[in-house]
């Protein structure tokens, strides 16, 4: 990679598991947030490719594929605000606390938000 860039660019892995815990936690925590996210990022997907179409029959017959496939593009690109937010939390955590407890509250925060994914699922469903 040094090849190709005129600069260092260095991995820490420690930072990005952190930032990775908490782009999890908050995913947990606010799930319903996520899945509007990913249903936001698959409607705009679905209304981009719409417009790549000049045949409304080539549209709708190939339909249900892009439709499976936008969604799928969807989830996974839902979690890019995540960690975003994530790595400002991780960045703030170890400005004010250190990295260490940067990933130990990060730990924390998502075995918190599974078990209350897991509260939240309890309830619902009768």
């Amino acid at each position: 990679m040094s090849e190709l860039l005129p600069f260092p660019l260095v991995f820490n892995a420690t930072v990005i598991a952190s930032v990775a815990l908490w782009a999890l936690a908050l995913y947990l925590g606010f799930s319903p947030l996520s899945h509007w996210v990913a249903h936001q990022f698959n409607r705009w997907l679905n209304f981009a490719e719409r417009s790549l179409y000049t045949s409304k029959e080539e549209f709708e017959r190939t339909r249900r594929g892009r439709e499976a496939q936008n969604a799928f593009l969807g989830s996974l690109m839902s979690i890019v605000p995540f960690l975003l937010v994530g790595a400002l939390l991780n960045y703030a955590v170890e400005v004010g606390l250190g990295r260490s407890w940067a990933f130990s509250l990060a730990m924390i925060a998502c075995i918190g938000g599974g078990v209350y994914e897991l509260g939240r699922h309890h309830g619902q469903d009768p």
